[in-house]
């Protein structure tokens, strides 16, 4: 029953959103948007960063286009409109809502998160909510950008506050409202927000905090002390690499290889030199959220061990890939399991309803984690201790569900490495030779059978 009301009312909730004029629909077309391009002729510099970027690639996604069409196939399109509002916005505002059935958006939106959406928007209430007016003035951080004389211009404080990605960067499950992307809130309940914003961060060339930009926004502007740079990096690197640009991957692979550090805390061998005991510190050093964050069901950081011997032989192993693409499944990961109503796990959202296990580390955060294995008798020399901390921007469980199985294997990206090496003295069974008291009892037995044999 509850179920039923959840659903019913999650209907009535995107009715609203899909009806209410004024409210987040607006009476406006797609052609009321400007094309990128036209903003290109004056902020080239700002276009070709845009131009490759996640947020350009929004629609093409091709992970979103797979899940979107499952989606909108097992739910009967009642997901259609709340994935469209952060991937497609223009057409979401403008009643453009695809369905698997006809896949199909204007043109502007086939450019995903555009300038002219970005530099409209006025007021929002996150969860994707936010409300748009398209026309000749745009919208920005600059309190003194006068200088355009193609558009009319106004300082928008929004645009300078996180509260401006949270919009489409907190997502909760349109039906029971269980959170599905919680970026925004792990930057608000986390270390760093009274002193750094997404933008500081995803906005700069710096990878784990704020760097200044000194430019011009366009040619006849004013020289600046920082302009915000439109790469929009995070740690997606597979989909930039997949859609063909290296630049958008390198950015992204620099950005994860500056969010944590990972240290041996403890290799020591026990008192009886038979068992290794290897303690490893994985801390997020760099990220103003948890990490991974976003669509963390999908998404996955794990610890890779390896303990080998001087010869190169494999004394202890986890976190392996299997030449499937699987994880080792003992390893240790760090992700959102998501449960269904049978709390089976799932990676399908929308049939999400409650999670399962959040194992994420929060900004400044570390995680702790013990590992204990045999040292074998025949073992040659030092042992050598390697330690890597993977990522992966989609499981292989999660392609191969999407795209078939081992048509996509999702590059893997070293986030960070430590090694170490100890000295073991392999455990060699001490043999006792007999003492005084087992030399007695021997005698004892011999005199006794003596003199029985003699009684006979």
């Amino acid at each position: 029953m509850f179920k039923l009301k959840s659903i019913a009312l999650g209907i009535i909730g995107l009715s609203l959103l899909l009806t209410l004029p004024g409210m987040f629909i607006n009476q406006s077309e797609p052609d009321d948007y400007l094309q990128p391009e036209v903003c290109s002729e004056c902020h080239a510099d700002i276009y070709e960063q845009w131009n490759g970027s996640m947020h350009s690639n929004s629609h093409k996604d091709p992970v979103y286009e797979k899940l979107f069409i499952m989606a909108s196939r097992e739910t009967n399109s009642s997901f259609d409109a709340f994935c469209s509002k952060c991937h497609i916005p223009i057409d979401f505002l403008t009643g453009n809502i695809p369905s698997a059935d006809n896949y199909k958006v204007s043109e502007i939106s086939e450019k995903g998160i555009s300038c002219d959406f970005c530099h409209t928007v006025n007021a929002t209430n996150g969860n994707g909510g936010f409300i748009s007016s398209p026309g000749s003035i745009k919208r920005g951080p600059l309190e003194d950008s006068n200088y355009s004389t193609f558009h009319g211009t106004t300082y928008s404080e929004l645009h300078t506050k996180s509260e401006f990605c949270g919009m489409c960067h907190n997502v909760n499950h349109p039906f029971n409202g269980l959170i599905l992307e919680n970026t925004y809130t792990e930057w608000k309940e986390g270390e760093y927000n009274e002193t750094t914003t997404c933008q500081d961060c995803h906005m700069t060339p710096g990878v784990t905090g704020y760097k200044a930009n000194p430019g011009r926004a366009s040619p006849g502007a004013p020289m600046r002390d920082n302009i915000y740079t439109h790469y929009f990096v995070g740690g997606n690197s597979m989909l930039p690499g997949l859609l063909g640009s290296p630049k958008h991957e390198r950015l992204a692979k620099e950005r994860l290889q500056a969010a944590a550090m990972v240290e041996i805390i403890r290799l020591e061998r026990t008192n009886d030199n038979k068992t290794m005991n290897l303690t490893i510190k994985v801390t997020n050093i760099g990220a103003g959220h948890k990490i991974p964050t976003g669509l963390t069901e999908a998404r996955l950081i794990w610890l890779e061990v390896d303990a080998k011997d001087l010869s190169g032989k494999t004394i202890f192993g986890s976190g392996r890939i299997d030449k499937d693409g699987y994880i080792d499944p003992g390893a240790v990961k760090y992700h959102t399991i998501f449960g269904d109503s049978d709390n089976k796990p799932t990676e399908k959202v929308w049939m999400a309803e409650k999670i399962l296990m959040d194992n994420r580390i929060p900004p400044k955060g570390y995680s702790i984690e013990n590992y204990s294995f045999d040292i074998p008798t025949d073992l040659k020399g030092p042992l050598n201790v390697d330690v890597r901390l993977n990522y992966v921007s989609a499981s292989q469980e999660l392609s191969d569900l999407l795209f078939g199985k081992g048509e996509i294997k999702p590059p893997v990206v070293e986030m960070a490495s430590v090694s170490a090496k100890i000295e073991v003295t392999p455990y060699v069974p001490i043999k006792k030779t007999p003492g005084f008291t087992s030399v007695f009892l021997l005698m004892a037995i011999l005199i006794l059978y003596a003199r029985i044999k003699s009684i006979k």
